[in-house]
């Protein structure tokens, strides 16, 4: 009898792995249970293989795309890695791209003295039979006439669309080159060293190796008579438009442009002129 009311008033049970006190109350003796049913389950470890990269983690979430710039070899490049420029030639000849328009901050130079300023812009436009090639500062820099570098290019093949050209493509059209240009002294390294200066990427609205030009007006008795050149600059292929504004209107000069093979004065400006 005392066996059963010490039953009847105290019962222990083990729940979980804790000790737990309970009434002999039908409904508090369910109380743990119910509790023990609605606790959510402990997570479940994930194992080591599930869990992303540093790389996937950059990419995002659930990402399963390689690293920015990673790629398989042999596939195109992933969206947003830099990708090689369109028809990229082999060495000895410049990326196949227009070039920047006239009017775009590298192509205009902006002097301004007093109530006068003089702007210098545009004078990089290539011939079409060239698409975008800067055969004028190429050729001087070769010391050749330009037909005779079109002549030697004439027996390039570019490479196809966003991709660069093979080990043997470029071996193949660096010979043709060099058939025609080596009888006029030029040397496999002066071949690169003149093309590789020159090479550019129009896609990204780049512009070959330059410097622009500047000037001074000239004014006499209130009258704008000429232009003083600050720095002849250099890479221009035409002749750039000049134009002076002041109190009295604007007048536009002529420019005349020199071709030498020394980098720093190829394409440079010589003479400014009223018209």
């Amino acid at each position: 009898m005392k066996k059963m009311l010490i039953t009847g008033l105290l019962a222990t049970v083990v729940a979980g792995g804790t000790l737990l006190t309970v009434l002999p109350n039908k409904e508090a003796s369910a109380a743990p249970a119910a509790a023990e049913a609605t606790q959510p389950p402990p997570p479940k470890a994930k194992p080591p293989g599930d869990r992303p990269s540093p790389a996937g983690q950059a990419a995002g979430a659930g990402s399963d795309c390689p690293a920015a710039g990673a790629q398989p070899p042999g596939q195109a490049p992933a969206q947003g890695a830099p990708r090689p420029p369109a028809n990229a030639p082999a060495p000895g000849a410049p990326a196949d791209h227009a070039p920047q328009q006239a009017g775009s901050a590298d192509t205009v130079s902006a002097t301004v003295v007093g109530a006068y300023t003089v702007t210098i812009a545009g004078g990089f436009d290539t011939d079409p039979r060239d698409h975008g090639r800067p055969i004028a500062v190429i050729a001087a820099a070769l010391g050749v006439p330009d037909e005779v570098f079109r002549e030697a290019f004439s027996g390039v093949t570019p490479a196809g669309l966003d991709r660069g050209p093979t080990a043997e493509e470029a071996q193949r059209n660096k010979a043709a080159l060099l058939r025609v240009l080596a009888p006029y002294g030029i040397t496999n390294d002066r071949l690169d060293e003149v093309s590789n200066f020159y090479r550019y990427n129009g896609r990204d609205g780049a512009l070959w190796q330059h410097t622009l030009a500047t000037a001074t007006p000239i004014v006499t008795d209130g009258k704008v008579t000429g232009a003083t050149i600050t720095n002849p600059g250099s890479g221009y292929t035409s002749a750039p438009t000049v134009t002076i504004t002041g109190p009295d209107g604007t007048v536009t000069a002529k420019a005349s442009v020199a071709y030498t093979q020394d980098f720093t004065t190829n394409g440079s400006l010589t003479t400014i002129a009223l018209k």
